[in-house]
């Protein structure tokens, strides 16, 4: 983990209102892993005492990625700065995704609203291809659906409202995935927390490997204030780990959900 001033290269609108921020940190990027986020200090947001977390979508070689959409008054301000531009940059932080290698399970993604920025990574470094199943309000939320595809993936869509793809919740082309009953399969999602409990349901009732991304509030993003954490399954019981630190990637069978996140 380093802190770094790191210069807006371009800072576009995607989509409606989801926004494409590149930087130049070269001494985070290279470090960075799948699942990771950073923490921005918005220099407008004077009186703002905490940093804000996002998720690392992509890295270059000196750079970094984030997708990030407009919803108050932190990504308000952030959308409104411009090329070359600096902002204070703590990361990579936190527990990432396990990687898929040539030899492990057939990775599926899912990923809920903008969980796809945080699984593009991911699909990246990953040495097999798999499926992408993307689930989202309406079409306009539906993001990165090219990127995916052009890594070699295949991306299957559901929008509640019917306007793109299948029409309900992305849970539902997973489980007829699912009950195909082909081995070997692993699960990696990031998304609302609802959903993120539905998708360890199903790997648990398909006796599958699953890795969940939680969006919990990241306010120190060092694991100090204690305001992230998550009750986590143990030999001898269960106890509050950090979303920050020993996460935000945790293995689902180890989450207590049944405490309420």
């Amino acid at each position: 983990m380093v802190e770094q001033t790191a210069t807006i290269i371009s800072n576009r609108c995607e989509t409606g209102l989801y926004f494409r921020l590149v930087l130049h940190a070269p001494a985070i990027a290279p470090n960075v892993q799948p699942g990771q986020f950073v923490h921005i200090r918005i220099p407008s947001l004077k009186d703002a005492l905490l940093r804000r977390p996002f998720s690392v979508f992509d890295t270059g070689q000196e750079t970094i990625s984030i997708l990030y959409k407009v919803v108050g008054k932190g990504t308000v301000a952030l959308a409104r700065m411009r090329e070359n531009e600096d902002l204070s940059l703590l990361g990579p932080l936190g527990h990432g995704f396990t990687i898929p290698t040539a030899n492990s399970e057939f990775p599926l993604l899912v990923a809920g609203g903008y969980g796809m920025a945080a699984l593009y990574l991911l699909a990246k470094q990953s040495a097999q291809k798999g499926i992408v199943f993307a689930g989202a309000r309406e079409r306009n939320d539906i993001l990165c659906e090219a990127e995916f595809r052009a890594l070699g993936w295949d991306v299957r869509v559901a929008t509640e409202d019917g306007s793109y793809g299948e029409r309900g919740l992305v849970t539902q082309p997973l489980r007829t995935e699912l009950e195909r009953q082909a081995e070997g399969r692993k699960l990696f999602a990031c998304g609302p927390t609802p959903m993120l409990e539905a998708v360890s349901k199903l790997a648990e009732e398909f006796g599958v490997g699953a890795e969940v991304s939680l969006d919990q509030h990241l306010c120190c993003g060092v694991g100090a204030c204690l305001t992230c954490v998550v009750p986590v399954k143990t030999s001898d019981g269960w106890e509050y780990q950090r979303a920050c630190t020993e996460g935000p990637v945790f293995d689902a069978r180890k989450i207590l959900w049944e405490a309420g996140l």
